[in-house]
Parts: structure tokens; sequence; C-alpha cells
């Protein structure tokens, strides 16, 4: 498959593909088959774009999407708390639009996850090609409670959760990581949250820790600097733990 590409100009931002012609009210340009990062296009019209090579963050903003997916700083977050680098296996469920599983394969992981809707799995398997990882990122269509035995047998570093049955999962932690392996778990309501780490303490894993992520934009001008006057910025709970 051809890696595709961001066209840039000004605050638009587009992904094409190499060797197609592309057109806006901007002008039309043939973007050529072995265009490069860096080159600038220029539309007929007399338009310049730039070329931008599409990167980890661009996935969250280019991916089709199945439902809102988590934010680059949450799992920014998810990545900085359990250390996912080269050669770790990660099993995830509830993959949605896949940027979380995207992500974590672009720090060098191979990732199982599991998600229940077929359609979204073919999507997010999708998303996967786009993103240039589908050689390490195992989309499965299904239920991953049903397969907990046989996933129980392999050996996980780390064990990331974005959906309603968490604490069902969280449960057989144990027996999913390896040990010093991390569990982290994401949830838009403080309820499932609660549920979450008391399964996890049930558990026998250690160093149970949840953060309400919140993060605010400043505003800069002339009359001084202060944060944004927009809604709070919070997306969700976190919580982390540790098999010990």
């Amino acid at each position: 498959m051809t890696v595709p590409v961001l066209l840039v100009h000004e605050d638009r931002e587009y992904l094409v593909e190499p060797g197609e012609e592309f057109g806006t009210d901007l002008g039309v340009l043939d973007v050529p088959e072995d265009i490069d990062a860096g080159t600038t296009l220029e539309t007929h019209l007399g338009t310049e774009f730039r070329v931008r090579r599409l990167r980890g963050p661009d996935l969250f903003h280019h991916f089709e999407r199945t439902g809102a997916p988590m934010v680059p700083r949450d799992i920014g977050l998810i990545i900085g708390e359990t250390g996912i680098s080269v050669g770790d296996r990660v099993l995830d469920a509830g993959t949605g639009t896949g940027v979380l599983a995207a992500l974590v394969a672009r720090a060098g992981a191979s990732v199982v996850t599991y998600e229940q809707d077929p359609e979204f799995a073919d999507v997010a398997r999708e998303n996967m090609v786009l993103g240039g990882i589908e050689e390490q990122v195992d989309v499965r269509a299904g239920d991953v409670t049903a397969d907990l035995e046989s996933l129980c047998e392999e050996a996980f570093d780390v064990l990331t959760l974005d959906t309603g049955d968490a604490p069902e999962i969280v449960a057989s932690a144990p027996d999913l990581l390896v040990e010093g392996g991390f569990l982290a778990v994401y949830s838009p309501f403080v309820e499932s949250t609660r549920d979450v780490v008391e399964a996890a303490r049930e558990a026998g894993l250690s160093n149970v820790r949840t953060r309400d992520t919140i993060q605010r934009e400043m505003d800069f001008d002339e009359r001084g600097s202060r944060p944004s006057t927009a809604p709070v910025g919070h997306t969700g709970y976190l919580t982390i733990a540790r098999n010990d």
C-alpha cells in the first residue's frame, strides 16, 4: 500500500495518496508517487501546499471514527505510566477507532485488541493499515471475556481497557499480566472507575491509583496571559495498577 501524506496550507490539512490528483477550492494539483516530506507543491491557481509525513498524533485526526477516540494526551499518560516500549506485548479491550492501539504499536509494542462490534473492528483494521502498523496490531472482533481462559496462557506486559465490563476483566489481570506488568483502565464515568479500583484491589494488584485527566489551554494576548475561558478540559478517569 502507498503511504498517504498530508498536504498542509495554513489551517487546512488533507490526507492524500501519492500518485493521485488532488483538488479543492484552492486549485488542483497532481501528487507525485515519489513525493518526499518537506516538498512544496503548487496548485494550478498558484496555492502552495507543504507535504508532511503522517506521524502518530495525526492518526487521531485522520482515522475513520466509529466513536469518540481516546485523546492523545491521555494515551501519552498511559504510555508514560506503564513504560510501553519496543518488544512489549499489550492486551487491549475496547478498540473503537483504534487510536490507542495504533499509538501503542508505534511506540514499538505488539497489540492484541478486542472490539465487540464486527463492523467497528473492520474499520479499526483499515485504520491500522493507514497508520502503517497492521503487522503489529491484531484486531479481533468479539468479547475479550469469552477468551480470558486462553489469554491467561499468554504473557502480556500491559493490559489496557476502555470498555464497560472492565471490572470483570480486571479480576483476571494477575493471570493475564507478567510479574511487574501494568494495568491501565480508562473510563468517562466516576462510578465505573470506582468499580475498577475495587476490582483491582480485590485482585491483589498494587499501587492502584486514579487520576482525573484535565488539561487547560492558555490564552496569550496584548492584555496578558491566562488559562482559556473555554470549558475545563476533563476527558476521563485513568486508573493505573501493577501486578506485583
